[in-house]
């Protein structure tokens, strides 16, 4: 695993410390189940709305198992943003047992 790459709860405590946690999944990937305190913005409009995530602060992406966010963080370290992956994505971070939000329908 690379320094940018982070175990769940690795990124549990750097998002207690105030780091921006971004979901990257689509819509319906949230409605089963997303981390609680984060902001969503799907891949595929990451280019137009890089504005939202916030230069002066760490991030941490996020997706289904690690994939597109691992190149969401690419993207945002190459423009200069101190940006991370969670490893292993949702599933990894639900397999370690922390909390999730869902939909009820």
């Amino acid at each position: 695993m690379s320094e940018h790459e982070l175990d769940p709860r690795e990124v549990q405590r750097q998002v207690a410390e105030g780091w921006q946690l971004v979901d990257v999944r689509t819509a319906e990937e949230r409605v089963v189940s997303r981390i609680g305190g984060d902001r969503h913005i799907p891949v595929e409009e990451l280019t137009e709305r890089a504005d939202e995530v916030d230069r002066e602060r760490a991030v941490v992406f996020y997706c289904r198992v690690g994939h597109r966010s691992g190149m969401a963080a690419e993207a945002f370290r190459g423009s200069g943003y101190d940006a991370h992956n969670l490893a292993g994505g949702i599933e990894a971070w639900e397999a370690a047992g922390l909390p999730v939000e869902r939909d009820d329908g």
